[in-house]
């Protein structure tokens, strides 16, 4: 179990809140380096302010097993379910074309919390449970975050905490995270400049992408399990795999199996549902091959552990949000 509340972790995070803290003003909290005044309200390529944006908070069944549990809702073994204790921020600094949630990366629809609603929102889903506390996209909204964690660590708070990025963060920034943060969930999204330009506005993702999932690895090199094979620390890299973009994907892999040592866990995603503004030729689901030529890559380099999804979603299971609803997550998994 994690050790959240025990003082040396209460002093880590404010140690970063006094490092970070200043960006408010002027923000360089990710690569985009804005420089906007975040007290102004939003702005800056997050559309993101002083406090954090929310859409929902809840037990979500739907991550890698060893973060939510049993697939499904249904009890194992007479126990309630629990799930991943998921809290979906609104913003982002990445602004992928096709996002499956762009109803909060991009429109930022959802509530502004403070600090002490963010704090109460953590202790809930602990109360309700929750494996652990699941930060999606927290990179714009680190210095809430960190504040919402000061308050939650002193009032008890003590399940891992997972930071689910989408990889474009700055290595500094993930310094100051180094004993705060029990799980890093990064994705590494491209590895050609030309790629991330075109889908994400970012020619730089992977140049700044590997270099925070190399610092993620020195904190949090082990995936360390508890006895119910639940993650307590560790790194999982995600990588989503795009229709026509095989060659992309084998460059990642094949960067993570020379630069990271056996033993750095992927999860390979093939849940790709094209959305928003997704350009024509990712208006396509991807093709079973494709998605096989990339795992049967994954295994050739001998990455492991390895998780990964089905070949072929079926219609109705294409794992896309509504966060317009209370439940945005309505798909259910196959039995």
């Amino acid at each position: 179990m994690t050790v959240l509340a025990m003082p040396d972790k209460i002093s880590r995070i404010e140690r970063a809140l006094n490092a970070l803290a200043p960006h408010e003003a002027s923000c360089a909290l990710c690569p985009r380096d804005c420089r906007v005044d975040r007290r102004k309200g939003p702005a800056g390529v997050c559309q993101s302010g002083a406090w954090a944006g929310v859409s929902t908070g809840l037990l979500h069944y739907g991550e890698e097993p060893v973060l939510s549990g049993p697939s499904g809702r249904v009890a194992v073994g007479g126990r309630a379910p629990r799930g991943s204790g998921t809290i979906f921020f609104t913003g982002c600094n990445l602004k992928c074309l096709f996002c499956q949630n762009f109803q909060i990366s991009w429109e930022c629809r959802g509530r502004t919390l403070t600090e002490e609603n963010l704090a109460e929102l953590m202790l809930e889903l602990q109360a309700q449970g929750a494996y652990n506390i699941n930060l999606v996209s927290p990179t714009h909204v680190i210095v809430p975050i960190l504040r919402a964690l000061l308050l939650a660590a002193a009032r008890g708070l003590t399940i891992p905490i997972v930071y689910n990025s989408n990889g474009y963060d700055k290595i500094d920034v993930i310094e100051h995270l180094a004993g705060i943060i029990d799980v890093y969930l990064p994705d590494l999204k491209y590895h050609a400049p030309a790629i991330s330009k075109r889908y994400s506005g970012a020619a730089d993702y992977f140049s700044h992408a590997s270099l925070a999932v190399q610092e993620m690895f020195v904190q949090q090199p082990d995936l360390i399990l508890d006895e119910n094979d639940m993650a307590q620390r560790g790194l999982i890299i995600r990588h989503l795999l795009l229709p026509g973009q095989v060659e992309d994907s084998m460059s990642v892999l094949d960067w993570i199996a020379r630069t990271l040592p056996p033993g750095t866990a992927v999860s390979l995603m093939s849940q790709f549902h094209p959305c928003y503004k997704a350009p024509d030729e990712l208006c396509r689901p991807l093709a079973p091959e494709e998605y096989r030529t990339v795992l049967d890559g994954a295994r050739g380099l001998g990455l492991s552990p390895l998780f990964f999804q089905p070949e072929v979603f079926r219609p109705g299971e294409h794992l896309v949000p509504d966060f317009e609803r209370p439940e945005p997550f309505l798909w259910r998994p196959r039995k």
